[in-house]
C-alpha cells in the first residue's frame, strides 16, 4: 500500500485537532484511478462537519472536504472516462450521476466526500473513475476546483431546476461562493440581478461582475427596496441562502409563481415562513442538494463557453489550512481555496 500526506482530525468539535499526516491508498485497479490533488476549495459545510460532524458516521482519522481539482496519474484495466495527464474535478456526491437522487423517503441519501466518504485534502486519492469529471480546459486548478459544490449548486438551481431564461429577476443573497456563481450564471443568461449584503464594500465589487442591483440590508429593509426597484413585481428566482426564518422573507420577495432555491442553513436547519405569501404566490420552494455528475459536467462546459471566472478571495498553501479555516469564518467575497 503506498501513502499520502493529507490533512487529519481525530475528533469532531469546535477545537478538532487537525494536522498533517499519512494515509494510506490502494493499488490503481479495475475501475480506479490515482489522482494527485492541485487544488482544494473549501465551503461553509466543511466547517459545520468539522464542529459538529452532521449526524454522519465519520471514519477516522477523518479527512476533511470536499472539492478539489487534480490531475489523473495512473488508471486501472478497466478504465474508460480518463486516461493519464487529464485534469480532473471531483463530484460532491459520487452515487449520483443523473436523474432522481439516492436514497428513500425515510433516509434520504447524504453520501458526500468530506462527510460519509473521506475528504479531498489529501495529496493522492485512489478512487473510482465515476468519482470524477473532467476540469474546464480555461480554469485553473484553484478556479476548478471550486465547480463541484458552490458552482454546481448555483448551476443546478438556476439552470438545471429553474429553467433560467433571459429577462428574469434573480434575487441573490450574499457574496460567498454560492452567491457570486449565481450572480455569474444568472448575467451569462441574460438575467437582471438583485443582489443583497450587509457590506457596501462588497456590493460595490459585485458590479464589476455585472450586478444590476445592489441592495444594503443594513439600510433598511431589502424586501421593500426590492419592490421599489422591480415596481413590486419581485424576483423570478431567490437564491435563499440564509435558511432558517429566512425563509419568511425569500416568500415575500419571491415573484407570482417564482421560485426559491432553499440552499443555505447559515441561520439554522429549521425553516420557517408565513403561509399567506406562499398560498397567494404559489411559488416553487425548491431545496437544493448541491447536484449530480451530469450537471456538473454542463457546467464544465458552460464554462469554457462563455469565460466565466470563480471569484477565489485568497489562496493558501497546504500547510496554512487553519488560517484558510479563519478566513472562511470570518466570510469570504467568494472562494477560500487551499492550493498544493
Amino acid at each position: 500500500m503506498q501513502t499520502t500526506t493529507q490533512w487529519q482530525t481525530d475528533a469532531i468539535g469546535p477545537e478538532a485537532n487537525l494536522k498533517i499526516g499519512e494515509g494510506r491508498i490502494p493499488e490503481v485497479s479495475g475501475t480506479m484511478i490515482r489522482v494527485r490533488t492541485e487544488a482544494v476549495s473549501l465551503n461553509f459545510r466543511d466547517r459545520l462537519v468539522l464542529e459538529s460532524g452532521m449526524g454522519l458516521p465519520l471514519q477516522f482519522p477523518f479527512v476533511p472536504a470536499s472539492d478539489m481539482a487534480g490531475v489523473v496519474e495512473a488508471v486501472g484495466l478497466g478504465v474508460t472516462r480518463f486516461k493519464p495527464g487529464d485534469r480532473v474535478i471531483s463530484t460532491f456526491s459520487p452515487d449520483w450521476i443523473d436523474g432522481r437522487g439516492p436514497g428513500t423517503a425515510r433516509n434520504p441519501s447524504y453520501k458526500t466526500r468530506g462527510g460519509f466518504y473521506a475528504g479531498a485534502l489529501s495529496e493522492y486519492t485512489v478512487l473510482s473513475e465515476e468519482w470524477f469529471a473532467l476540469a474546464p480546459d480555461t480554469l485553473d486548478a484553484a478556479e476548478a476546483s471550486t465547480l463541484p459544490c458552490a458552482g454546481l449548486t448555483a448551476w443546478f438551481a438556476l439552470i438545471e431546476c429553474g429553467k433560467l431564461k433571459a429577462g428574469d429577476r434573480v434575487l441573490v443573497q450574499g457574496t460567498g461562493g454560492v452567491a457570486l456563481f449565481g450572480l455569474q450564471i444568472a448575467k451569462a443568461h441574460g438575467a437582471e440581478v438583485f443582489i443583497t449584503s450587509g457590506s457596501t464594500e462588497k456590493l460595490e465589487r459585485t458590479l464589476a461582475l455585472g450586478a444590476d442591483h445592489l441592495i444594503n440590508r443594513r439600510e433598511r429593509d431589502w424586501v421593500e427596496q426590492l419592490y421599489e426597484l422591480t415596481d413590486d413585481y419581485g424576483a423570478d428566482h431567490v437564491l435563499e441562502i440564509v435558511g432558517g426564518p429566512h425563509l419568511g422573507q425569500a416568500l415575500k420577495a419571491v415573484a407570482v409563481n417564482g421560485r426559491i432555491s432553499v440552499i443555505g442553513v447559515f441561520e439554522g436547519f429549521e425553516v420557517s415562513g408565513p403561509a399567506a405569501p406562499l398560498l397567494l404566490k404559489a411559488p416553487v420552494v425548491q431545496g437544493i442538494s448541491v447536484g449530480y455528475r451530469r450537471a456538473l459536467e454542463d457546467l464544465v462546459r458552460a464554462v469554457d463557453q462563455t469565460g466565466l471566472k470563480p471569484v477565489i478571495d485568497r489562496r493558501y498553501a497546504f500547510e496554512e489550512l487553519p488560517q484558510a479555516l479563519d478566513h472562511l469564518y470570518r466570510g469570504p467575497f467568494g472562494k477560500v481555496v487551499i492550493e498544493f
